[in-house]
């Protein structure tokens, strides 16, 4: 009869006269020691406490094993750990690092686990707006959406002279029968339309949508919801708006024109704004001719619609003419700004100010494709709305471990995918005695350094 103490081997090769075996006798180990890292982040921002407090429990507490502070963390550090779905957590429910960071170390009644299961995780992925008899968990959207505003504005010392607001929709393909199901011709496939709300790397709005609307729709409210809370804590900081031509409505610049909040939006390009530049694209097919290389001035003008906008606003183009392309060489470029020339010139408001917007769009890469922001595929919008929040939450921590823990390092610009095989993907051993729990993690990590240095500036 095996004893515990001695598992069997298994025996793989022979090498220098010794043989190569393995065996599952290490005891407790982890793959994910870096969570103690996510541990120390939360205690800096104290993301899930406050995340938690916008949650209700209506259980009865005698019988409740599985806080919702408990749940809530678990499912945020699972996501950011890089497990997307609820099955993963039957495995992590018993991990011996995981546990200790959301301060439980055992399980609180017999035959459980320290952590929950996929089970009870579900029942908080779809709690509803108002609790029922059926699911006593609820959540308020209302003070989620505030969370994301303040957990941004506390992570300033003091208020900023001006921000920049990056607004961007995108795609978020589903795959089944979800309630606002709609096929979008630009993306070519059902999906669902969220509108996302950046400030540099920090996330303000995560609002899911339908596809079959303007990509604008409900941008107005967002945004006035957003600066409202910004300029109750900062009432003199300067604000900035910038998207790409599916947000140059006139609502939205009405909006910010009578609340004086900037804005540059790009501007799509039509045979009258094209007409308005013929001179300057000449300019530029000449030049490329001349050089072989791309060529291409600036333009400033005052412009409007015919009908859709109310006044006239300041647009700068850019003619630029591509010699490879043959006769399909134009590529003109315009936007739309509220920014006065004297202010900011037509070359330096396009290329330097206007182009950085595109950073965004790597924030949002982050979220769907390094933290499932896109898993998106419980029945109802809002259910899938509380995921899109979860993951978001996620990128939240994690950005906020770049930034207080790696500022200065080869990490600072890391994506989440990057941080998470980096720092937190470490192998480790945990032994629990009565003084101590001690992680040893593997000797022959690569990125040691990096992590000490992060405690050393978490648990200062």
């Amino acid at each position: 009869m095996r004893t515990q103490c001695n598992p069997e081997s298994m025996l793989f090769a022979r090498l220098d006269r010794r043989d190569l075996v393995a065996d599952f006798g290490g005891g407790a180990i982890t793959s994910d020691a870096g969570a103690l890292l996510l541990g120390a982040t939360d205690k800096a921002i104290k993301l899930v406490d406050r995340f938690a407090a916008c949650f209700t429990d209506g259980r009865t507490a005698g019988r409740v094993v599985h806080d919702v502070r408990t749940l809530v963390g678990q499912r945020v550090f699972g996501i950011a750990l890089g497990y997307e779905d609820l099955n993963d957590h039957d495995d992590l429910r018993r991990d011996p690092v995981l546990g200790p960071v959301l301060g439980r170390l055992e399980a609180r009644r017999a035959r459980c686990a320290p952590l929950a299961g996929k089970s009870t995780l579900n029942r908080l992925e779809h709690a509803p707006v108002d609790g029922n008899r059926y699911r006593k968990i609820a959540h308020d959207p209302e003070a989620i959406e505030q969370l994301f505003v303040d957990l941004f504005l506390d992570a300033h010392a003091k208020a900023p002279a001006r921000i920049t607001l990056d607004l961007d929709a995108t795609d978020d393909p589903i795959h089944g029968h979800q309630e606002g199901r709609f096929f979008h011709g630009f993306y070519d496939g059902y999906c669902y339309l969220p509108l996302y709300v950046f400030c540099g790397e920090h996330l303000l709005a995560a609002k899911l949508r339908r596809s079959n609307i303007d990509a604008s729709a409900g941008a107005t409210e967002e945004i006035a919801r957003i600066v409202t809370r910004i300029r109750a804590r900062w009432p003199r900081v300067r604000i900035l708006l910038r998207a790409d031509s599916g947000f140059a409505r006139e609502a939205l610049m009405a909006w910010c024109e009578a609340n004086k909040v900037d804005y540059l939006f790009g501007l799509a390009r039509n045979s009258r704004l094209v007409e308005q530049i013929h001179i300057e694209l000449a300019w530029a097919e000449d030049e490329a001719e001349r050089t072989g290389k791309p060529a291409r001035r600036f333009a400033d003008f005052r412009w409007a619609t015919r009908d859709s906008w109310s006044k006239r606003r300041r647009v700068v183009a850019k003619a630029e003419w591509m010699p490879d392309r043959g006769e399909a060489g134009a590529n003109p470029r315009f936007v739309v700004t509220s920014l006065a020339a004297t202010e900011v010139q037509a070359k330096t408001l396009y290329e330097r100010l206007y182009c950085a917007r595109g950073d965004m769009e790597n924030r949002i890469k982050e979220c769907q494709l390094d933290l499932f922001a896109d898993r998106t595929s419980a029945a109802t919008m809002k259910a899938n709305q509380l995921r899109l929040w979860f993951a978001s939450m996620a990128y939240v921590l994690l950005a906020a471990l770049r930034r207080i823990a790696l500022a200065h390092t080869q990490l600072e610009k890391a994506t989440c995918g990057s941080l998470r095989l980096k720092l937190l993907k470490i192998g480790a051993q945990v032994t629990v005695t009565l003084r101590r729990i001690r992680v040893a993690m593997a000797s022959a990590c690569p990125h040691a350094e990096a992590f000490a240095l992060a405690h050393a500036r978490l648990c200062r």
